[in-house]
């Protein structure tokens, strides 16, 4: 049965706008036929991108937004800035948010509700740590993190994206079994398309797509490189047909 993959890029915090335009200009027109692309970058390259997405198959998300639509949280960006943008859709849960900026499941469950009802689309990242997963934890995390995240989604779809932490800009992946293990798991909690994410590449991602639960890839590295991030998506089609 062929598939659909959506192959998502994080950019983390890096390029600026004026390095962000013809990086998406390029991409965009890398994108092949039947595969869903994205691209999270930050907010100062929101518009750019944007602009040189326009007319194209390449969507544009940003990397984290407030759940309320306006108020006195300074430094913070609300839906209704991002629609105003022309934004597709937003990253939730990255877990350097979750690590370093204190972000809980209750939170992102707030923040998902408040995207989807301004009618943004959502990928939230779920994932375990390398202690959690040696202690044993992995399953009852990701089943907290699923179902407090997404309560308020109801029927409406929300792309998941497992990142096992410990495998996030280490060099290290996690082996099929483990890869297919967890999203078996998250999709009999959450049925919808669940990206794998944790140091994908070119060299790696055609065994993760042919994965039976592995439905396209949220990249991180290797997102910041037209070439390995186009060689990413080209690969992933052609592994899901």
């Amino acid at each position: 049965m062929s598939r659909r993959p959506f192959v998502a890029g994080n950019w983390k915090m890096h390029k600026t706008a004026s390095e962000a335009g013809p990086f998406v200009s390029e991409l965009a027109g890398r994108v092949p036929a039947g595969a869903d692309v994205a691209v999270c970058v930050p907010f100062t390259d929101l518009a750019t991108s944007v602009e040189a997405a326009a007319g194209t198959a390449l969507q544009v998300f940003a990397q984290n937004m407030h759940q309320l639509p306006q108020g006195a949280f300074t430094g913070e960006i609300s839906a209704p800035m991002l629609l105003d943008l022309g934004v597709d859709g937003v990253l939730l849960g990255h877990s350097e948010r979750r690590q370093y900026f204190g972000e809980t499941d209750a939170a992102l469950a707030e923040k998902l509700s408040a995207a989807l009802d301004a009618g943004l689309d959502v990928i939230l990242a779920v994932g375990e740590s390398e202690g959690e997963r040696e202690a044993g934890e992995t399953e009852s995390v990701l089943e907290r993190q699923v179902t407090v995240g997404l309560a308020p989604a109801g029927d409406q779809v929300v792309t998941i994206a497992y990142e096992p932490v410990w495998a996030i800009g280490t060099g290290k992946t996690a082996t099929p079994d483990l890869a297919q293990e967890a999203h078996e798991l998250i999709k009999s909690l959450y049925d919808t398309r669940v990206l794998y994410g944790g140091s994908v590449k070119p060299d790696n991602i055609h065994e993760l797509v042919l994965l039976p639960d592995v439905d396209g890839a949220r990249v991180g590295g290797a997102s910041l490189d037209v070439r390995a991030f186009s060689d990413i998506v080209a690969r992933s089609r052609q592994s899901a047909v």
